[in-house]
């Protein structure tokens, strides 16, 4: 597919190492060009900031399921997910599919429809998408087979969380909104509701069971990361089986023992965007205050990466650069993408192109093609 050979001037361009500043970007062959070739695009009046890489997004779910059993075409909804992603500036994009004993849309069939989709459609996106599991970790008798079933899917992201309501179990109680829920997966409540108590008093044999998933899922080159980490010890145990990124820490305890040991933190742009948790878990503001961020993701909604980082510039509490980083060359780091995540020379020219007065995406390009473009920016572009 054909990128486009450009140079872009007259912008403010968030350079490597300098900042925002007024500068020439070129672009050819899908990458960063040192020297100004092709035809020079006159950007004055934007922004031109490196594309935001989402290490994590299930905002797509409304996309591919709008109500139940209505989407029949799944390939149409994840072109419809590029088109929203791309809107927002995003150029790199994890969809994070459930495969949970909720079932429904995080059934493992329909995890198995979602992921087969995703690859059919890779030659006919700009944007990048790539996979990511979350598994349940109460699903002991789904263990076997899961490693194969990854590595088919070509998943190369594993990230745990357990939904368990364990306190309301514990006490032979139903959890709220049991009834609806399993009416979703299709399933008689009562049914439902014996499932949920066997998996729950089973919960001794999960550590071992993960221990051994785990080291195969490593020996397959599987990234994994744990989800909602409470305590210390839970973030300990899961680096212990090489889950080196954790997913929304939900208390300071948490996020901190994981940066104190080297890994990953990721919090959700929501969060930042509210100002605050809606489960009133740690507030993301002040863990990136005190430096116990790595990467904010989508979570559920696409705008808010754009709109966190710039809140956090507007703030003060970083410089654009750093804000910025958050949501760029943070995720590169944390999934290992080395080929983008700043506009360095060489790297992948992934580009969201922001109107200057009202910093609304205007345009992005995902390795130097166009994913989106919108208004008086077009005129630029073709004239």
């Amino acid at each position: 597919m054909t990128s486009l050979t450009m140079t872009l001037t007259g912008a403010e361009v968030l350079m490597p190492e300098r900042g925002l500043t007024r500068a020439d970007l070129s672009v050819g062959n899908g990458v960063v060009q040192a020297d100004p070739n092709g035809r020079a695009i006159d950007l004055s009046g934007y922004v031109v900031l490196p594309g935001i890489i989402d290490l994590h997004g299930d905002g797509f779910e409304r996309h591919i399921a709008p109500r139940r059993g209505a989407m029949k075409q799944m390939d149409e909804g994840i072109l419809s997910v590029e088109a929203e992603l791309a809107a927002n500036g995003i150029t790199t994009a994890v969809l994070a599919q459930f495969l949970s004993w909720e079932g429904g849309v995080r059934g493992p069939e329909f995890a198995g429809q979602v992921f087969d989709t995703i690859a059919s459609v890779k030659d006919r996106v700009v944007t990048d998408l790539m996979p990511q599991l979350r598994f349940e970790t109460h699903m002991l008798d789904d263990y076997g087979d899961l490693p194969g079933r990854i590595a088919e899917w070509q998943v190369p992201y594993v990230v745990f969380n357990d939904h368990l309501p364990h306190d309301r179990l514990a006490e032979g109680r139903k959890p709220p909104r049991l009834t609806g829920q399993a009416l979703k997966a299709g399933r008689n409540p009562d049914k439902h509701f014996e499932m949920l108590l066997s998996m729950h008093a089973r919960r001794d044999e999960v550590p071992a069971a993960l221990d051994a998933l785990c080291a195969t899922l490593a020996d397959l080159g599987v990234r994994m990361g744990s989800h909602d980490d409470a305590t210390a010890e839970t973030r300990a145990d899961w680096r212990a089986r090489g889950a080196r990124i954790a997913e929304f820490p939900e208390t300071l305890e948490a996020a901190d023992a994981a940066r104190s040991s080297g890994d990953h933190v990721i919090l959700g742009s929501p969060n930042v965007v509210r100002g605050g948790s809606h489960k009133g878990n740690v507030s993301a503001l002040d863990l990136i205050a005190m430096g116990l961020c790595d990467a904010l993701a989508s979570d559920y909604h696409y705008p808010s990466p754009r709109r966190a980082a710039l809140m956090l510039a507007k703030s003060g509490l970083l410089d654009l650069a750093g804000a910025w980083a958050l949501v760029s060359s943070g995720p590169a780091r944390v999934l290992g993408l080395t080929d983008r995540g700043d506009l360095s020379v060489g790297k992948r020219a992934d580009i969201v192109i922001l109107d200057a007065a009202t910093k609304r995406v205007a345009a992005t390009l995902a390795g130097g093609r166009v994913s989106f473009m919108s208004g008086d920016i077009a005129a630029r572009f073709v004239g």
